[in-house]
């Protein structure tokens, strides 16, 4: 098991890199739904009925390319939650990459949050998908 010392250093512009790349095929597959109407279909819905964790992320997409907060909310609040965390993330490596300071947990809870295997954040994960599934489907 690594340790905080031992592992890679993080830098913020390969961190932009992933992000851009990412946020690039959002913006674009909500573009062409908000013109079109076609999007991605959800194998997991197909297949159960049941909307899958990421289920709305396309029309979330698309009501805020209209600038409606509400609607996005309305379908998918957790990937809406991400899509906020990311986009402050984004901004604090931006500062970081352009010369700014580097916002890092303390490192009390850095040395905490390096400590638990990352096998057990996967299943966390998973877990709370699962939760999220079951809690959006029957209520």
């Amino acid at each position: 098991m690594s340790t905080p010392s031992s592992a890679p250093t993080f830098r913020a512009t390969r961190g932009l890199g992933y992000l851009a790349g990412t946020a690039v095929f959002g913006v674009g597959v909500s573009g062409v739904y908000a013109a079109t109407g076609l999007g991605l279909p959800c194998p997991f819905l197909m297949a159960t009925g049941w909307e899958c964790p990421l289920c709305g992320g396309t029309r979330l997409g698309s009501a805020l390319l209209h600038g409606d907060l509400v609607a996005a909310f309305l379908y998918n609040p957790v990937v809406l939650v991400g899509l906020v965390v990311v986009s402050v993330l984004g901004v604090l490596w931006t500062l970081e990459a352009l010369g700014g300071p580097a916002v890092r947990l303390p490192a009390r809870v850095a040395t905490r949050v390096a400590r638990v295997h990352p096998t057990r954040w996967l299943v966390l994960g998973l877990v709370a998908a699962a939760a999220f599934v079951v809690l959006r489907n029957l209520l």
